[in-house]
């Protein structure tokens, strides 16, 4: 079947239109240090809610302190929440110490300065009370229901349940920012001792990214790739393929059945023209992929189709 000009204009104006969105998102989510799917995956409602949020980064050990319906008192899982976030600025100090060694004196000065953090998180937690003694009463309930077998055979207990674990989220991360906040002060306080950038910058060093950031790199990346090689025309239907599986992803965070959802009409209408792409024989809409297919060791086998728009 040999396609009019104009729809061979079209398609390839298409695909290069789907790989301009994709490249210049990547290239900002990159470009933006602050950017992180964070937001996107506590948003999330539906089935898979609860395995989006599960990648959440935490500050200390909170889904099995404070977040865990292990039968503790409010003061018990307080006191070992508090304590593995102490563990990690403990450790990361040691780990900035290894990579600048400092006199003994600074050292002791840092580690004052992480006794004062310490009491600060202590000051601020103990403010909390009945917020924290609510909320671990909620957790404690929320896995109650969740047991019942009305949780996963009833569609709006589902709901229910996906949106009581969302707001429980939210009011942790906000207990949570806050306990980040000091140690970002501590960091600071620990920065402004050293006695040049260089050495800030090498200390910077020390901190380990998160799981998080590893996915929403690779993620960034995957989407700067599948842009130039739609724009380009190399390897169109895989690059199409690889557009619609990341949107899928992204559109079953908020299934449009799910009471509560976000709307996805814009991702909808771009995943089907990504399927339209995949679903397309090559031709010259294809871009450079259709001009170099000469060179492909398999020239023959792509000779043979005949069904080529033109």
């Amino acid at each position: 079947m040999r396609l009019p000009v104009i729809a061979v204009a079209a398609l390839a104006f298409l695909r290069i239109v789907l790989g301009l969105h994709f490249f210049l998102e990547g290239v900002s989510h990159l470009r933006d240090p602050n950017w992180s799917s964070a937001g996107f995956r506590r948003a999330a409602v539906g089935p898979l809610a609860d395995w989006y949020r599960s990648a959440l980064p935490e500050t200390g050990d909170w889904s099995r302190t404070l977040g865990a319906a292990d039968g503790r008192t409010v003061e018990e899982a307080s006191v070992a929440w508090r304590a593995s976030v102490v563990d990690g600025w403990r450790r990361l100090l040691a780990r900035r110490l290894e990579k600048v060694p400092q006199p003994e004196a600074a050292v002791a000065a840092a580690r004052e300065r992480l006794t004062e953090a310490e009491r600060e998180l202590d000051a601020y937690v103990g403010a909390l009370g009945d917020e924290l003694t609510t909320y671990r009463l909620d957790v404690d309930r929320l896995a109650s229901r969740r047991a019942r077998p009305e949780a996963s055979d009833v569609p709006f207990e589902r709901e229910r349940l996906s949106r009581k674990a969302s707001e429980l989220g939210g009011q942790a991360a906000g207990w949570m920012a806050a306990a980040e906040a000091i140690g970002d002060r501590l960091v600071d306080a620990w920065d402004a001792a050293l006695e040049s950038d260089d050495q800030r910058r090498l200390a910077a060093t020390a901190a380990e990214p998160t799981a998080l950031w590893k996915a929403d790199r690779f993620v960034s990346w995957a989407l700067v790739t599948i842009g130039l090689g739609l724009i380009v025309g190399i390897l169109v239907k895989f690059h199409a393929v690889g557009g619609a599986i990341f949107l899928a992803g992204v559109l079953v965070t908020q299934p449009f059945w799910v009471a509560g959802a976000q709307p996805t009409y814009n991702q909808w209408t771009e995943f089907a023209a990504l399927l339209v792409v995949a679903a397309m024989p090559s031709g010259g809409w294809n871009g450079l992929e259709y001009f170099l297919k000469s060179w492909c060791p398999l020239a023959a086998c792509c000779r043979r189709d005949t069904t080529a728009p033109r």
